[in-house]
């Protein structure tokens, strides 16, 4: 196993303020960003907070910067740095940092609670659900998700502006309200509930712009943008604008108020 010394510069401060202090650590083939944290905190830093718990990419609780891009901890190998490269760790920016590499995410589970969640068909019981595979390959790509909150650290709309947070709920929630108006048995319509109108009045979708980041941190390799956020987007503009589908609902609603005379 051969061995080098790294150079790292690691965020160390709480709710007070910090700044970037430096450290030489030795690393070992094979390893991960992780296990140099680790490492750093069993030799240099014994005091040094950092989250995680799988150590597999399952979890999502090692989010963190590495050199200013959100990464995995665990999932960020050594080998792609070069042995003279300085590398810089640091908490994730769009959330308010606690200690060190830790960060209050709380945000992001208000904007969960915000989401109305599935609402079973009516007179179907639980475990008597049925619906083809095909129906439901588009929404399943969207559990493969692990709540790292990468892509809500990178979208800019959170990110650089502090004040939308109020009004949007990020592309990690936005996927979350696009799967539940994919899924086949969804009744929320049944109820009342225009998730496409919820998703443009409630959750911000009008706010995304569409540039990807939040795909090309996802570790899950989820295509946020191209097959939950673009096909919202499309489905909540046809809802709102297209003189057919406005016609269409008039004319529904207006056979559900009984006025044929006869």
């Amino acid at each position: 196993m051969t061995s080098y010394k790294a150079n790292f510069k690691v965020w160390r401060g709480d709710t007070g303020g910090g700044g970037l202090k430096d450290f030489t650590v030795e690393v070992n083939d094979g390893e991960v960003v992780l296990d140099i944290i680790h490492r750093i905190q069993a030799t240099q830093a014994s005091d040094l907070a950092v989250r995680w718990n799988c150590k597999a990419g399952k979890c999502g609780s090692c989010s963190a910067e590495i050199n200013g891009r959100p990464r995995l901890l665990c999932m960020t190998r050594m080998s792609v740095f070069s042995p003279e490269e300085t590398i810089t760790v640091t908490p994730l920016r769009a959330f308010p940092v606690v200690r060190d590499l830790v960060t209050d995410v709380s945000f992001n589970y208000a904007k969960a609670r915000e989401v109305p969640s599935f609402v079973p068909p009516p007179g179907v019981a639980a475990g008597e659900y049925r619906m083809q595979q095909v129906d439901v390959e588009r929404s399943q790509e969207f559990r493969k998700c692990i709540e790292c909150f990468l892509c809500q650290d990178t979208c800019h709309v959170v990110r650089d502006h502090e004040e939308n947070k109020a009004s949007f709920a990020g592309p990690r929630f936005l996927m979350r309200v696009a799967e539940l108006d994919m899924h086949p048995l969804d009744a929320a319509a049944e109820t009342g509930l225009d998730r496409k109108r919820t998703a443009q009045d409630e959750h911000g979708l009008g706010y995304c712009n569409i540039t990807k980041c939040c795909s090309e941190v996802c570790p899950e390799n989820i295509k946020i943008t191209d097959n939950a956020l673009i096909p919202l987007k499309e489905r909540t503009v046809d809802r709102k604008y297209d003189p057919l589908v406005w016609l269409g609902n008039k004319i529904h609603r207006r056979g559900e108020r009984g006025t044929d005379p006869e």
